[in-house]
């Protein structure tokens, strides 16, 4: 299960409607090892694209740096959907070499009749998708 808060909720979700139609991504930092999101870094799409995603290889190695200098790891890792449903896709499931991070979809499309976004969570392991809840708490 993924808990976080309201704010980190509220602020992935507010950064896939910003960049839509193109695609969001991101990363929530939290300690080594907590299994706890904490800090919110909304990354630029590379691609800029509405079907897909890519961290700049600079960025994201300057975000690799700082996470160890501060003793963290990817323990949420977003990105959004503007077409369909929040699901990984295949090349998400390519990507996907975190085996301890939660893998955020938000899609801002509205595919299910139920508003604008779903908000869902995945384990991607070995090319293995689970679906996880997720629990949104207003704080720790």
């Amino acid at each position: 299960m993924l808990t976080l808060t309201q704010a980190l909720h509220d602020q992935i979700v507010a950064h896939a409607r910003k960049d839509h139609p193109d695609e969001a991504c991101g990363v929530v930092a939290g300690p080594v090892g907590s299994g706890r999101p904490e800090r919110f870094i909304p990354m630029v799409n590379a691609a800029r694209s509405p079907t897909f995603y890519e961290f700049d290889s600079q960025d994201l190695l300057k975000l690799y740096r700082e996470m160890d200098d501060r003793d963290e790891e990817p323990v949420v890792i977003y990105h959004s959907h503007t077409a369909t449903e929040a699901y990984p896709s295949r090349t998400d499931v390519t990507y996907a070499n975190e085996p301890g991070a939660h893998y955020v979809l938000v899609s801002t499309a509205d595919t299910d009749g139920l508003g604008e976004f779903q908000f869902r969570s995945f384990r991607i392991v070995d090319g293995e998708i689970t679906e996880e809840e997720v629990k949104v708490v207003d704080a720790y």
